[in-house]
C-alpha cells in the first residue's frame, strides 16, 4: 500500500475523482461568481432621504454640497452632503452609531440615529432596490 498523501486513509476520497469532477467544480465556481456579479450589484445613489419620527422631511439630490440640520426628540442631528454622497455629521446621542457609519454612497444605504429618531436612506434609479444595506 502506498504512502502518499493521496492515498493516507484520511484522503481516500482524492483518488477517486476524475476529469469530470475537476470540470464540475470550475463550472460551479463560475456560476457562483456570475451570479454574485449579477444580483449582488447596487447603483449609485442620486438623492438623499431624510426622516424624523418616520416623517419624511427632505429628499434631497447629491450633486451639491449643503447641510442639512434636523431637530429631534434629544437635539440636533447635521447631515451633510458633498458629491454624490452623505453622511451623519452630528447628532445628540449618546453611541454615535450613525455618525461612525461615515460616507454612504450606494443606494439603500441607511444611517440611523435611533435616540434622536432621525434616519439618513439613499436612493438610486427606481430599478436599484433590489438589497437594502442588511444584506451586504
Amino acid at each position: 500500500m502506498k504512502t502518499g498523501y493521496l492515498w493516507h486513509p484520511g484522503h481516500a476520497w482524492l483518488a477517486c475523482l476524475r476529469v469530470g469532477d475537476g470540470l464540475t467544480v470550475v463550472l460551479a465556481t463560475g456560476v457562483v461568481v456570475l451570479l454574485f456579479a449579477t444580483l449582488w450589484t447596487t447603483s449609485r445613489a442620486d438623492r438623499a432621504i431624510v426622516r424624523q419620527g418616520g416623517e419624511l422631511i427632505a429628499e434631497i439630490a447629491l450633486t451639491a454640497p449643503r447641510r442639512v440640520e434636523v431637530v429631534g426628540p434629544i437635539g440636533t442631528s447635521v447631515i451633510e452632503i458633498a458629491s454624490g454622497r452623505a453622511r451623519v455629521l452630528a447628532d445628540p446621542g449618546p453611541r454615535q452609531y450613525c455618525v461612525q457609519q461615515g460616507w454612504l454612497t450606494r443606494a439603500n444605504a441607511v444611517a440611523i440615529c435611533a435616540p434622536n429618531q432621525v434616519s439618513l436612506q439613499l436612493a438610486g434609479p427606481s430599478n436599484s432596490n433590489r438589497h437594502d444595506s442588511i444584506s451586504y
